[in-house]
């Protein structure tokens, strides 16, 4: 009986006993839970599908066979089978384990997906690319939750799998009627009663129902918890040599009794604890704890105010409005697209709805906000929760895209709040506008200190002023506070820094353009990608309105950063006060190498020395 960091891979699996693959399903769930509660995860996910990774490895032939996972955060034990157990010290750390698939750590890993209802298409793909090889004896497995399920894309996928009766790819369907929270809608009715029905056996294909109807084998419902269920049923699906699902009943949480008892879903993800405790202290709100304070206010105030979220009610701060509004709170599944033209049609239909999504996933919907929405100046107010730098959760999870999507967007009005207090001021300013539509976007993590403006020019919030009109200094959303230190290295080296915050970073206000002539350079701070950004934005309208003053972008390296902290994502794309300050530092003395009159010359060296 190897221990868990002594399994290099699938293959030392398949001689266990059934005693010791018993004993091996109790080791890894021991090991999760001391591991992720320290490092922060997705704890309850992959504690549900221990003993179906097991099966998976014991029957199919992985890197050879396909696994595929749909999403990619119920991985943890598939990494630790396949020689990964001893970097779960590091998980999400810079460096470290990613907590999703990764191309780059394993050849077992195929696929790095975490957004949702994306497994099967590439199942389809791979399955039609060895049919086309010639290649015969690979198989190609999806491994996919009832909550992805919801999602269109999902659909698309089976729709298309269902037509090639001959082509074999195992659908393995782990339903525990959750994603974040209980899965909703009529797919969710139908496996639910799918699971009243006999269990499969390795010789008998179970109830019809939908699947069977799309033209699917199907096998189940099979316990998933049963490991000697499990490979049987596998075990047919292959021999089956066509698409067929496989039913499997597991249960979020699985042996972890506070997970298990966890109505709320807190143990889906848990964050990280410190190793000593630490001195009890106040901890601030978050930026989602804010907006769904905010919101609920809203809601009481404003009858025609309607909330939408794609399977993520509380991560998103919706649940004290679905608290105080059920009747006006809509979960839609993990289903964007469809949630955002639904609330065009609920904006039609003269309603104001509010869709909340974290930034990464409005990405899905770019086309139904581009023509269901904006084409038709409805008034629908999107809050993207996690913009920007998120980190821990990887490339896939960083909302540094947003910005750049928008400004292609005509019509639509974009919120960057820097702090608390304009986030409760932007987003009853959104909802006011009721001919098109608006975003208000803020990161993950607490919100500080609210940081108060000086004065305002057209629409823009001054946060400091300069005696010497050297550098105007464009501060979008939470960058407030890394500009306002900016500014001070560069005072000390006797720069003139203004510093302001446009909160409505899109259209380009006009106090911006009318202050960007005052200076003799135009800097841009944002956690977005630099291509597209509200950087190209300002740089754009300043030309357009023919000011002279040179202007630079600061932004996220235009890449799939790793995971990690926000703040080494921000540090790793130069997004650091001492960073800023030596390149405008440098930048200003080429433009101008000669002491400049009536002002103090800099001083020696550069600001970040």
């Amino acid at each position: 009986m190897p221990q868990l960091d002594e399994i290099t891979g699938p293959a030392d699996l398949r001689a266990l006993s059934g005693a010791e693959v018993t004993e091996l399903a109790a080791m890894i769930r021991r090991f999760l839970v001391e591991k992720v509660t320290r490092t922060g995860g997705h704890l309850g996910p992959n504690l549900g599908v221990v003993e179906l990774t097991i099966a998976l490895h014991r029957v199919f032939d992985s890197p050879r066979d396909r696994i595929l996972w749909d999403t990619g955060h119920q991985t943890y034990v598939h990494k630790i089978l396949t020689g990964r157990a001893a970097g779960f010290d590091t998980l999400r750390r810079r460096g470290g384990l990613s907590g999703y698939p990764c191309r780059a750590e394993s050849a077992h890993d195929v696929i790095e997906n975490s957004h949702a209802s994306t497994a099967l298409s590439y199942a389809d793909g791979l399955a039609k690319a060895y049919e086309i090889q010639g290649s015969t004896d690979r198989s190609v497995v999806a491994v996919i939750g009832d909550g992805a399920l919801t999602g269109g894309m999902a659909w698309e996928a089976l729709n298309n799998i269902a037509a090639a009766k001959h082509r074999p790819l195992v659908v393995v369907v782990n339903d525990n009627g959750r994603s974040y929270a209980p899965t909703v809608g009529g797919l969710a009715d139908h496996l639910a009663a799918l699971r009243t029905g006999p269990r499969a056996d390795a010789g008998h294909l179970g109830p019809r129902g939908l699947f069977e109807e799309l033209g699917l084998a199907y096998l189940g419902p099979v316990d998933g918890h049963d490991i000697e269920a499990l490979e049987s049923a596998l075990t047919r699906a292959k021999r089956l040599g066509r698409p067929v699902v496989v039913h499997c009943l597991t249960e979020k949480g699985r042996g972890h009794r506070p997970a298990e008892q966890d109505e709320a879903d807190r143990f889906h993800a848990v964050r990280a604890q410190p190793a000593a405790a630490a001195p009890a202290r106040r901890e601030r709100p978050s930026w989602t704890d804010v907006f769904g304070a905010e919101l609920a206010e809203l809601g009481a105030e404003r009858p025609d105010l309607v909330a939408i979220t794609a399977a993520m009610l509380a991560p998103t701060g919706l649940s004290r409005f679905a608290e105080r509004h059920p009747e006006r709170t809509f979960d839609v599944g993990i289903a964007e697209q469809h949630a955002v033209t639904s609330a065009a049609g609920l904006a039609l239909g003269g309603l104001h709805p509010v869709v909340a999504l974290y930034a990464t996933f409005l990405n899905r919907a770019f086309d139904q906000v581009l023509m269901d929405v904006a084409l038709h100046r409805a008034p629908v107010t999107f809050v993207l929760d996690r913009a920007g730098a998120t980190g821990d959760d990887g490339p896939s999870h960083n909302g540094m895209w947003d910005l750049s999507l928008l400004q292609l967007v005509p019509g639509l009005r974009v919120a960057a709040p820097r702090d608390g207090a304009t986030l409760r001021r932007a987003l009853r300013e959104a909802v006011a506008v009721d001919d098109a539509p608006t975003v208000v976007r803020f990161p993950k993590g607490s919100v500080g200190e609210d940081i108060p403006a000086l004065d305002s020019c057209g629409g823009v919030d001054i946060l400091r002023r300069a005696e010497h009109p050297d550098v105007l200094l464009v501060a979008v959303g939470t960058m407030a506070t890394t500009c306002l230190e900016t500014a001070d290295l560069l005072a000390g080296h006797g720069f003139g820094v203004t510093v302001v915050d446009p909160r409505w970073v899109k259209p380009v206000p006009s106090g911006l353009l009318e202050l960007g002539r005052e200076h003799r350079m135009v800097a841009t701070v944002e956690d977005n990608g630099r291509v597209g950004g509200v950087g190209a934005a300002v740089a754009q309208a300043l030309c357009d309105h023919g000011a002279t003053a040179a202007v630079r972008t600061f932004g996220i390296a235009q890449d799939f950063p790793d995971h990690g902290a926000r703040g080494d994502v921000l540090a790793g794309s130069g997004l650091t006060s001492r960073h800023i300050a030596r390149t405008l530092a440098e930048e200003l003395a080429a433009l101008d190498a000669v002491p400049r009159q009536g002002r103090p010359a800099p001083a020696a060296g550069h600001p970040a020395h």
